[in-house]
Parts: C-alpha cells; sequence; structure tokens
C-alpha cells in the first residue's frame, strides 16, 4: 500500500508542476509521512467524489454511519466551488489523470453555466441531482428562501477560477459565467456622514424574493468574507479603499469580546483603527467568532503570508498558536483546531475560541474539536497538525478507512460525527495540497488583478503586532 502511494505521488509531480506548483517541503518528504498524507488525500477526495452527483455538482454532505456514504440532496456555491478545487488538486497530486480531471471540470462548469442565478450571482441552495433552486430544505420541508449570499459565492467563483488556471480551454466559459458577477452590487459605498449605514463594506447577501439585503455587511476583516473582498477588489468591480475600511478589531468605544490596544493610522487616505487583540501575551488579529476557518481558509489559496510578511504572516501563526494553547492548556483536552463543523450527536455548531473573537457571544470550543483546523493549520505548523491529527485517529477513531476523517469529535464524551461536509472536506483538500504541492491551488491569484490591485495593498498592510 505504501509503495502504491509513494508511486501515485511521484506519477502526480509534473502535472502539479505544470499547475504552478512549488517543491514538497523538506518535512514532508519522508517516505512515512508523505506516504500518510497522500493516503489522507486520497481518501478526502474519495468522500468528495461520493458527494458528487451525476450533474459534477458536490453535495453539502454525506452520511457515512451506513454500509455506504449517503449523499444529501442539497448544494450550495460554496460546495460546488469545493468540488472543483478538490478536482484540480486530486490530477496535481497524481490521484486522477489530468484527463479525468477536464472531464470533470467541463461536466461541474456546463452545470454550473445552467443553474438558475439573479443579479449575475448563485443562489444559496440547489437539488444536486437536477440543479433546481430549492423552495424546501429536504430534510425538513422547510421554507427555503432565495438568496444571494456574498460569502458563498465567493468560494464558487474561487473554484472556477481554479479551475480555469488548471484548464485553460474553460477559461472562456469561465469568464462567460463571471461577467455578470458584479461585487459592486453587495457594496455600499463609504458616507462619511452615515458611516453605519454606509460602511464601505459589502452586504452579507440580498434576499430575491422581497428585493431586500441583509440588515449587516461583513466588517471584520479577518474572516472568510475577505475572499469576495480580494475577488471584487481584484477584477475592478470594488474599490481597493475597501479594504481599509473592513475591522482590525471594533473600535475602543465599541463592546467586544476585550478592548483593543491600537492606533489611529490613515492608509490611502483612510482613517482606520490599527486594533489588535492580546491572548496569553501574543499579540493578534481576532477573528469574528474565534473559528479557524475563519482566519485560514483564505491563506489556502492567497499567499498572504508571502505577500504581508508584518503583518498576516505574524497572526496567523499566532492564531494557530492560541488554538494549540487553548486545546491543551487552557481546556486540556490534549487536542486542539476548533472550527464550525457538525455537532458529534447530530446537527451543526460554530466551535472556536472565544477569547480571539470579537463578539460578546463568541464561539465556544466545547469540547468538540475539529479535524479540518489541522489542515488549515498544516501550512504553518506541519508537525503539530500532523501529531494531532494522528491522535484523534488514535484515541477516537475519527479516521474513516477510505474516506477520510469525520467531521468532528467531541473529545470529552468520546462521541464522533457520522458526517462528512463538503465544505471541510474541501479544506482539507486544499490544506492538504498546499502542503504536498505549495501553491497548487494558488496560480489564479498570483498574477492579473490580484498581482495588481490586491498585493499593493496586502503590502502596506502593517497590524502593529511587531
Amino acid at each position: 500500500m505504501k509503495r502504491r502511494t509513494i508511486l501515485a505521488a511521484g506519477a502526480g509531480a509534473s502535472a502539479a508542476l505544470a499547475l504552478g506548483a512549488a517543491p514538497t517541503p523538506a518535512w514532508a518528504r519522508s517516505r512515512t509521512t508523505t506516504a500518510r498524507l497522500h493516503r489522507w488525500f486520497r481518501d478526502t477526495y474519495a468522500s468528495i467524489e461520493a458527494m458528487h452527483s451525476d450533474l459534477g455538482l458536490a453535495a453539502d454532505k454525506i452520511d457515512v454511519s451506513g454500509a455506504k456514504p449517503k449523499r444529501s440532496v442539497q448544494t450550495s456555491p460554496t460546495n460546488i466551488g469545493c468540488g472543483i478545487w478538490s478536482t484540480v488538486a486530486a490530477a496535481g497530486l497524481g490521484v486522477i489523470s489530468d484527463r479525468t480531471m477536464r472531464k470533470r471540470l467541463a461536466g461541474t462548469v456546463a452545470s454550473v453555466e445552467k443553474l438558475e442565478r439573479a443579479k449575475g450571482f448563485w443562489l444559496n441552495w440547489y437539488d444536486a441531482d437536477t440543479g433546481k433552486v430549492l423552495t424546501e430544505w429536504p430534510e425538513t420541508g422547510d421554507e427555503v428562501r432565495p438568496f444571494l449570499s456574498s460569502v458563498d459565492n465567493a468560494w464558487l467563483i474561487t473554484g472556477l477560477r481554479i479551475a480555469a488556471a488548471a484548464d485553460p480551454s474553460l477559461a472562456p466559459r469561465v469568464a462567460g459565467l463571471l461577467a455578470d458577477a458584479d461585487w459592486s452590487f453587495y457594496y455600499t459605498p463609504y458616507d462619511e456622514d452615515d458611516p453605519a449605514q454606509h460602511p464601505g463594506q459589502i452586504h452579507g447577501g440580498y434576499w430575491t424574493d422581497d428585493g431586500t439585503f441583509t440588515g449587516h455587511w461583513y466588517g471584520a476583516l479577518n474572516t472568510e468574507p475577505r475572499m469576495a473582498s480580494y475577488l471584487g477588489i481584484a477584477d475592478g468591480s470594488l474599490p481597493g479603499e475597501h479594504y481599509w475600511r473592513t475591522f482590525r478589531t471594533l473600535v475602543p468605544e465599541n463592546e467586544q469580546e476585550q478592548k483593543p490596544e491600537g492606533e489611529y493610522v490613515t492608509v490611502d487616505g483612510v482613517r482606520l483603527w490599527r486594533g489588535h487583540y492580546t491572548y496569553r501575551g501574543r499579540k493578534l488579529i481576532p477573528t469574528w467568532g474565534g473559528s479557524m476557518f475563519e482566519a485560514l481558509m483564505v491563506p489556502l489559496f492567497v499567499p498572504e503570508g508571502e505577500w504581508s510578511p508584518r503583518a498576516w504572516g505574524v497572526t496567523h501563526k499566532r492564531y494557530i498558536r492560541s488554538h494549540i494553547e487553548h486545546g491543551l492548556e487552557e481546556e486540556k483536552l490534549g487536542y486542539w483546531g476548533f472550527s464550525p463543523a457538525n455537532i458529534p450527536s447530530g446537527g451543526y455548531s460554530e466551535y472556536g475560541v472565544d477569547a480571539i473573537g470579537m463578539t460578546v457571544d463568541g464561539y465556544f470550543s466545547k469540547g468538540v474539536v475539529t479535524p479540518h483546523a489541522s489542515f488549515l493549520a498544516m501550512q504553518f505548523e506541519p508537525e503539530e497538525a500532523v501529531a494531532n491529527l494522528r491522535g484523534l485517529t488514535r484515541d477516537f477513531g475519527a479516521y474513516h478507512d477510505g474516506l477520510g476523517f469525520r467531521d468532528s469529535v467531541d473529545v470529552r464524551e468520546g462521541t464522533v460525527s457520522d458526517f462528512m461536509l463538503a465544505l471541510d472536506q474541501g479544506m482539507v483538500a486544499a490544506g492538504l495540497a498546499q502542503v504536498l504541492r505549495p501553491g497548487l491551488l494558488q496560480k489564479a491569484f498570483r498574477s492579473g488583478g490580484f498581482a495588481r490591485n490586491v498585493r499593493p495593498l496586502l503590502a502596506k498592510e502593517d497590524f502593529g503586532i511587531g
């Protein structure tokens, strides 16, 4: 088994390099580690294959409690995006051939072209088997209001850009799909006379049935919606000043998890509060709720740490260290890594480290460890991430042979989730790709508008945390 894994890894090397990847880092070159990581990827991709419908759309989740995985009916733009980049990663790592990758990507793009859209964007829930917009939730029959989520559309568009970079023959079709996806639709330009209602930020989403936006904007910078911000700034539909209008922390006068330290500064003509939190003596930029994926999903694709070493390059590592110490030292769980996931006993919940989230009603760890959080951390703390995952496998049976890690583990109760979610498996796949072939999924975000518009902003960023 190990010999076949290593040979498969070698077979994928040329394809990975053709996609713009860098060599495997030194720590992962041992035969044992390489074999383990490739096995984890291969099995994870098998779970993602099991989620795909005949239309090439990745469903929301699979139930692995029975003899065969049972796929959910619903899919979302994020789920579809996860399926796309996981397929590109599978080709780059030699798990599938380039020919298979191209066939699968073409099928998915063809289905995405047929999905109903509004205002140039995709609705939040579809039937994975028919492509029809869902009006009732399959599991309960509850009404589903048609909604355009800015962050969910960002992850689908991320996947489409990756597909176009991996198979240039798809580039014209992807460009056609994105021509109408104008991010200024979600954007409220800044007005100094009424910043509360005109903050220079993007709305969470838009209800198409009554033509109204959500009452909130995505204000916190260190959260996953910044991918939408980057995409809009890159294609020119959002102004660069939007980046500076988001919050490193809330200003000291606002209620939040802790009173931030910092100072007011002016960058590109925008006056902003350069604030930070301190956790266990460590200065960092908080997320909204304190979860891992808010902070670390975006750098799987955009090389923030490389482009912004004084800022993102510092806070990413400190954020991970905070999760490690919270799990091992504060809560004494023996494990770490907390992020929204399936509840081991059923349902869905947000998990995190409350102290490093802005909201006073933050996400709490509750003894639930989420494997995908370790994969998000792996490019920054590889050895500790691998050790954490091996412990979850050894002590709780969190690894499902042939399909990868289950979604969550309650390490106090000893219960393990019966589900795997497309979002979380997509992060696992992208995290492994970034470790085994750094840059494999970043090609689409290192040139063009990202190099021209986004990179200069990140080069100016200085969180003031040393």
